[in-house]
């Protein structure tokens, strides 16, 4: 009887030592998951551009130009002298700027975002901004129509900018120290 309760136990022991076999896993090789998040982000900048079509439509004085970076803008405040140059990557640009929603609600103040300092490309900024004050001159303003996708896109600020919010941004550049 022992040595049947010994061996019982053994073979217990043994058979409860077999880990479960590892589970393998599950490729999917369609890509309709990508395709969907493609589909569905070209229709989200394509209802964006409309919104920002109908804001430009409704402004025929103001003369928007369309950047190569998927975004449009205006200048309020235009400095034809060819002396001044635009930020490069490392200089130090002194802006302000103010952050609407499409329908021109206020997100963010002046005071709010503070006149701002900016080493060019050091530092993190928003994409469209960033790309915006490349654009600029030192005493220039002008505005900037971002779709989501050069805002903050589908995280959001985690603050008061929620996902996939398309941004109207009025930014003035005070000065810029050369590198």
């Amino acid at each position: 009887m022992k040595k049947l309760g010994l061996c019982c136990l053994v073979i217990f022991s043994i058979i409860s030592c077999k880990s479960p076999e590892a589970r393998q896993p599950i490729s999917v090789k369609s890509g309709s998951y990508i395709d969907e998040s493609v589909a569905r982000n070209i229709k989200l900048y394509e209802y964006e551009k409309t919104q920002f079509q109908e804001i430009m439509d409704a402004n025929p004085d103001q003369k928007y130009e369309v950047s190569q970076n998927g975004f449009w803008y205006t200048y309020n405040t235009k400095i034809e002298s060819d002396s001044l140059h635009k930020p490069i990557f490392g200089d130090l640009v002194h802006f302000d700027y103010d952050v609407k929603n499409i329908n021109g609600d206020v997100i963010y103040t002046n005071a709010e975002t503070k006149p701002d300092t900016y080493i060019m490309d050091k530092q993190e900024l928003f994409t469209g901004l960033r790309e915006g004050l490349k654009l600029m001159k030192s005493g220039e303003t002008a505005t900037f129509l971002f779709p989501s996708t050069k805002a903050y896109g589908y995280y959001g600020d985690q603050n008061k900018i929620s996902t996939n919010t398309p941004l109207i941004c009025k930014v003035t550049i005070h000065s810029i120290i050369e590198n």
